[in-house]
């Protein structure tokens, strides 16, 4: 295998880490930051619904590209 090779399994796996993290950061920020505000950004149960909604597209994005490659491969 060569570094082209790694690639796409490279980017499939960090979307998915990258999207659970954010997912579960943003319910946290649900949970916890209701009412305050985050780092002069806006409030942080807003900032926790953003952070979610884009965590799952990310995850949902990493576990496509793996299937794609599973079946490629």
């Amino acid at each position: 295998m060569t570094f082209k090779d790694l690639i796409w399994p490279v980017i499939a796996f960090t979307s998915y880490i990258i999207g659970g993290i954010l997912t579960f950061g943003g319910v946290a920020l649900i949970v916890f930051m209701k009412g305050k505000d985050f780092w002069g950004w806006g409030e942080g149960h807003t900032l926790g619904y953003l952070f979610v909604c884009v965590g799952l597209l990310l995850s949902i994005l990493g576990v496509l590209i793996m299937r794609i490659l599973r079946n490629r491969i």
